[in-house]
Formats: structure tokens, sequence, C-alpha cells
């Protein structure tokens, strides 16, 4: 599932380069060829409208329109079981593989040690100590 997704990240990156170039439509042929015929189709209509057919997820948030994405599908883009499409702008979603896990990097940052301050303890109300005082006498 993750070579799929790359390559239409490839192909998303070769659709939208301002440099024409007759090597990139070779490229882009090969890469149409690889992917199949439903995909391409629901990448196809996203281009059609202007935007870009798959967006990166960092932080749990789609990076095509900027909202958080269920942990559900997370976790299935990270087990690459299968394809995610962002519930909110149909784009297709692609983990970046250079980024870690969130459970990963917060075990990689050290622990600042946390200073507990002393807590005394409580007092006795003043009213309380006088009439504690005065039935002792």
């Amino acid at each position: 599932m993750i070579k799929l997704l790359q390559n239409l990240m490839s192909l998303q990156e070769l659709e939208f380069a301002d440099v024409s170039n007759p090597d990139a439509d070779a490229s882009i042929t090969k890469l149409r060829q690889k992917i199949p015929s439903p995909i391409l189709k629901h990448y196809d209509r996203l281009t059609d409208q202007g935007k870009k057919g798959v967006a990166l997820v960092r932080h749990q948030v789609c990076t095509g329109c900027h909202m958080r994405i269920p942990i559900g599908a997370i976790v299935t883009l990270m087990q690459d079981t299968d394809i995610q499409v962002c519930e909110n702008c149909g784009r297709y979603l692609y983990l970046d593989p250079q980024t870690e896990a969130p459970n990963q990097q917060s075990a990689e940052i050290p622990a600042k040690p946390i200073a507990v301050p002393e807590v005394a303890a409580p007092k006795k109300p003043a009213r309380a100590r006088r009439k504690s005082a005065s039935k002792v006498c």
C-alpha cells in the first residue's frame, strides 16, 4: 500500500511541477500504469477541480484541509493495511515515512525533573486554638 501512495505522490509532484519536461511525460505515463484505475479516477477527479489528490498527514492533521484525522485512520496508515481518504476533503492520506509515530517521539524526549513543592501540614484555625487553650486551663 505504501508503494501505491508513493507512486501517487510522485505523480502529483510531476503533474503539479511548473517545468514542462519530455522526460516527465514519460514518467507520468509509467506511474499512471502502476496505479489501479479506481484510485486513479478518484485522483483525477480531484486534480480536475484544481486540488491535489494526495495530502500528507502531520501531527494527525490532513495538510490539505487542516482537519484532524481520526486515530483509526492513522493506525491503518501506520500498519500499511489499506489506503485512507480524508473524510473532509477527499484526498488520499499519506504518512511521511521520515516522520515518526507520536508515541516514539514522546519516548525520545528526555523527561525534565519536576520540582514538587513541599506542602506544610494544615494549621488549625485561630479560633480552634483559643478554645482548646481555654478549656485546658
